[in-house]
């Protein structure tokens, strides 16, 4: 799909968002493809991490606000593959991660920004809830924290996003890639059975004693 590039970087499977000239803002049709390509991805034994990245000055505005009422079932297919994927989802953001940008951002097991982009759950100054977002958000950044980015949709920059537990690391623009792609392919090189029984377990699904020594 033309707003979704997937390209193979030996055992990571990169996603690129490229609906740039609508700040990689999520419509019906990408919501669709990302969700394909995560659900594929899960199947594919050749791939053991996914790399999600953008092109364009904003990582991802949002939704597009014109079908935004119109895919909400899909919407939360999308913000629950991170609580249910079993291999690493890595997000590199380059630009502003703004309402559902952001919780691309949150449903990414490792986020890695660059210096200067901003992040906010900005829906409510759309007069919408972000009820599809609020869980992975949720799950990222604590409960409490969350409702209050929600209630009052404020942006914030990296340092923050660093404290709140939202991204993990912060590198120079020009070294965002070359980092994120760095962690991809050596989170990829580990025994993918070992991590996928690690990632379920560290979600309760299975103890200690279920999983083979």
């Amino acid at each position: 799909m033309a707003d979704l590039e997937t390209t193979r970087e030996g055992r990571v499977l990169r996603l690129t968002l490229r609906r740039a000239s609508a700040n990689n803002t999520l419509n019906l049709d990408l919501c669709r493809a990302l969700v394909d390509a995560l659900e594929t991805a899960a199947q594919d034994h050749e791939a053991a991490a996914v790399l999600l990245d953008a092109r364009g000055r904003f990582f991802c505005a949002g939704f597009d606000p014109g079908e935004a009422q119109d895919i909400y079932p899909i919407h939360s297919a999308l913000f629950s593959l991170g609580a249910r994927l079993h291999k690493p989802l890595i997000a590199a953001i380059q630009g502003p991660a703004l309402g559902a940008g952001m919780g691309l951002v949150a449903a990414a097991h490792i986020a890695v920004a660059a210096h200067g982009v901003q992040f906010g759950l900005t829906d409510i100054r759309d007069g919408h809830w972000p009820y599809a977002i609020f869980p992975s958000v949720s799950k990222a950044v604590g409960e409490r924290r969350a409702l209050e980015m929600a209630l009052t949709g404020r942006v914030f920059g990296v340092n923050e996003a660093l404290q709140y537990g939202l991204i993990h690391e912060v590198a120079p623009a020009i070294e965002l890639d070359d980092r994120a792609s760095a962690i991809a392919r050596w989170v990829a090189s580990a025994d993918p059975e070992i991590v996928s029984r690690g990632m379920r377990f560290s979600r309760g699904k299975h103890s200690p004693k279920e999983e083979k020594p």
